[in-house]
């Protein structure tokens, strides 16, 4: 498929530091019809670690390059689907209410507001991606193609429970 072919998937979150890269990165390596984008809606200027290596260790892929933005680096995109995984993000960007993209919401527990050192925080990526990814593979069988735009907005929002 020709990259004018690709769908434009943008997901947001608050920090843009864990679940939007997550999402961002495992689409990326799940489905070449989509290209993707993280934001957030207060970025933290960085990556969180742990999001990084349970990318790496338990899905094999190299975020190396993941920064954390703001959702205005990305505004002029025309994106088809815009994705919140925090609920902060769902009410605090201009760019969810506004344009022809779908718009659905997949909330997540935010893993980087995990207690208890290491371990647990690791756990808690590892659980959340899991989450992702288990969304994004119902997000990659839905026939886009095949469906209207209605129907295929509604199927999308089924996906995160919205």
């Amino acid at each position: 498929m020709k990259d004018r072919d690709k769908r434009k998937v943008l997901f947001l979150c608050t920090g843009n530091s864990a679940r939007s890269i997550l999402a961002e990165y495992l689409l990326r390596s799940m489905d070449p019809r989509f290209e993707t984008w993280s934001a957030g809606a207060e970025p933290t200027g960085k990556v969180h670690p742990a999001a990084l290596r349970v990318l790496h260790e338990a899905h094999g892929i190299d975020a190396s390059g993941a920064r954390s933005k703001s959702w205005e680096a990305v505004k002029d995109v025309d994106f088809d689907v815009v994705i919140t995984v925090c609920d902060h993000a769902r009410d605090a960007c201009p760019l969810v209410s506004t344009g022809p993209a779908i718009q659905a919401h997949w909330g997540s527990l935010d893993p980087a507001r995990e207690g208890g050192g290491g371990a647990r925080v690791e756990a808690a990526f590892r659980r959340v991606a899991a989450e992702i990814h288990q969304r994004l593979e119902r997000f990659c069988a839905l026939p886009f193609e095949d469906l209207e735009r209605e129907e295929l907005a509604q199927r999308i929002r089924d996906v995160g429970g919205d």
